[in-house]
């Protein structure tokens, strides 16, 4: 095949794409003021970064602006460390950066828009996923009718359609209605023909998570973050409702998880905790925490709002730098939150304190009452997880902020927060259970009536970024568990694979031990390929199989009853597109896997943790004979 294909479009265009060619992208311009801004804001942590969560200055050099200006604005994770530069500052610095990247115009989608007769989105059609966890349960799971596969399909699929999204980033999960996917990538939120991939429409729209497919007073809409704001569209035309703040009162922090749609209410989860603050000696840590808001989806006014913890006070104790430390804080809420209909409860995990005094609600499962926000009951998987990015492997290897080093303070952190979201299934009896898998490498089941422990396995001693990172599945009968355990320290024993759980009983069905692949080219393309090989993206249940992700860029389709491999797709590198943007497959990690109108979508590019950066959308159906 040669290295320039002529494709047709939906729409009838030609166009030419490189095929072979690498993601566009050279060194920054040394000549532009924002390198100065670097190297006194930013190169002592960024140049050589003691922790791998700490992105290098080649993935900074990647990231899209707006992420960039994200991150420093107020409740962003650099905004502690970017306090003390001015607005120009940071406009330089963000100029500086992405100065090396191809430019891409802000209407990049309109090269592959469907035929006009083409664009019309018909919201009557049923609801395939209503979000990244498919269903209010959140199970991330499809019977074959939903789907439109069946397991047997899977066993032999093809690329029907890959886009390639402008700059680094491989965009988010979909929701799905019918033959229509929305979807973010490349500062744009669309709604995408299934079969195509052409464009109904597009509006300029940055998000990190997945949008979100719902109904308020009748119509159809489509819900998702943008910076700190909720945004609710018309989901026919695009066309903004309300635009509101997600935040809850003096605590401004991130939308990571993405929000749901019920009823009257649109759920908003945040993140804030000061875990990246810590980082910088002079912070007095640490300040920020987790939190549940409950807007009104009639016109995004806020009606209750919950704190993981109150607000942070000094508490008594001094770093080495001698700056007063102040909490508690942390407890964020990185995932998607529960819809428990029957109970009207809305159910939330938590991740780690990150200054002392540790709280009850870390590392935890917690149940509110979806009327008031008030808390109904709660259940700590890990106490005294107290945590932020100032620690290293060791305690001599981790900065003054850190727990560990704080006079008096042995500390406990491990960073085992929770990423993965709860989700709703029956265990014996019809009893239903409240099920989730944690970092540390455990799967929990708790009552969902009163939260008390039904059972819980563990796979390995976890780690950092993983056992379980981003989210767990169900097929009704077995749990299934994607364990990542990226190799940080030699000190480490991962347990990196898929992993089957009976839901009555809690114990282990089956496992799949993953193993790194790095021989020949493979492991040329594949970032830190002897470490990194993985399962750390949500995985996804279509009529029995399980579809799960690697960061070594691989797709993996499991006989969800036995463990049996049925297939194995291959993501890395270039990839043919049909917008004429040069795209190569990376590293699938967090909301990558969709699933709808007889298609399997998979965004392929996670490149944040050092991980193999892309930009692919990629499109898979049934083998045509």
């Amino acid at each position: 095949m040669s290295s320039n294909l002529i494709v047709r479009s939906a729409a009838g265009s030609l166009f030419a794409v490189l095929a072979t060619s690498a993601l566009a992208q050279e060194r920054p311009d040394a000549s532009l003021p924002g390198r100065a801004v670097y190297e006194k804001a930013c190169a002592a942590c960024h140049a050589r970064p003691a922790d791998e969560r700490t992105p290098t200055f080649a993935a900074l050099t990647a990231m899209p602006a707006g992420t960039l200006r994200d991150s420093m604005a107020e409740g962003g994770k650099m905004a502690p460390m970017a306090a003390a530069l001015s607005d120009e500052e940071k406009r330089q610095l963000v100029a500086y950066l992405t100065s090396g990247q191809s430019a891409a115009a802000g209407n990049w989608t309109e090269s592959f828009m469907c035929p006009a007769d083409k664009r019309v989105v018909d919201v009557s059609k049923p609801v395939v996923s209503a979000g990244f966890g498919v269903d209010r349960h959140q199970t991330r799971s499809l019977t074959a009718e939903q789907a439109g596969l069946k397991k047997s399909d899977l066993k032999d699929l093809e690329i029907a359609w890959v886009i390639g999204f402008p700059g680094q980033g491989s965009g988010t999960g979909a929701s799905i209605v019918g033959s229509t996917m929305f979807v973010t990538g490349g500062g744009r939120l669309m709604a995408l023909d299934t079969e195509t991939g052409c464009v109904k429409w597009a509006i300029n729209a940055s998000s990190r998570n997945t949008p979100a497919f719902g109904e308020i007073d009748g119509r159809k809409v489509v819900a998702l973050s943008v910076g700190r704001d909720v945004l609710v569209v018309d989901a026919k035309n695009g066309e903004k409702i309300w635009q509101a703040s997600g935040q809850a009162e003096n605590n401004v922090g991130s939308i990571r998880g993405g929000v749901v749609i019920y009823k009257d209410k649109v759920i908003v989860p945040i993140s804030a905790s000061g875990v990246s603050a810590g980082m910088r000696p002079q912070f007095e840590c640490c300040t920020g925490h987790g939190a549940v808001v409950a807007l009104s989806a009639k016109d995004g006014k806020k009606l209750w709002e919950y704190h993981t913890m109150p607000p942070a006070d000094y508490n008594g104790k001094v770093s080495s730098a001698g700056v007063k430390q102040r909490g508690p804080s942390g407890a964020p809420i990185w995932s998607v939150p529960l819809i428990d209909e029957k109970r009207n409860r809305v159910i939330v995990t938590t991740g780690e304190n990150t200054s002392h005094p540790p709280t009850d609600t870390s590392d935890a499962f917690i149940a509110l009452d979806l009327d008031n926000g008030k808390e109904v009951w709660k259940f700590q998987a890990m106490a005294a997880d107290v945590w932020n990015m100032a620690c290293g492997a060791s305690k001599e290897r981790s900065g003054p902020n850190c727990p560990w080093n704080i006079d008096g303070d042995l500390g406990t952190g491990r960073d085992f927060d929770f990423g993965a979201g709860a989700m709703l299934v029956k265990g014996t009896g019809g009893r239903e259970l409240i099920v989730s898998g944690q970092k540390s490498g455990d799967v929990w089941a708790l009552d969902a009536d009163t939260g008390e422990l039904v059972w819980n396995i563990r796979f390995g001693q976890g780690t950092a970024l993983g056992g379980v990172h981003w989210g767990v599945t169900t097929d009704g009968e077995r749990v299934f568990a994607p364990i990542n355990d990226p190799i940080i320290t030699g000190a480490q024993t991962p347990h990196p694979g898929v992993y089957a759980v009976d839901i009555k009983t809690g114990k282990r069905v089956w496992g799949f031990d993953a193993k790194p692949d790095c021989a020949g080219e493979r492991g040329k393309l594949i970032a830190n390929c002897e470490t990194k090989y993985g399962f750390s993206a949500a995985p996804l249940t279509v009529d029995g199989a399980v579809i799960a992700a690697t960061l070594g860029g691989d797709v993996y389709i499991f006989d969800g009853k036995t463990g049996e491999v049925l297939n194995k797709l291959e993501t890395i590198g270039p990839k043919q597109t049909i917008n004429g943007i040069a795209a190569k497959g990376g590293s699938i990690d967090s909301h990558s896997l969709s699933a709808g109108a007889g298609m399997i979508f998979v965004n392929s590019g996670y490149g944040a943790f050092n991980q193999t950066a892309g930009n692919a959308l990629i499109a898979y159906r049934p083998k045509r004979k």
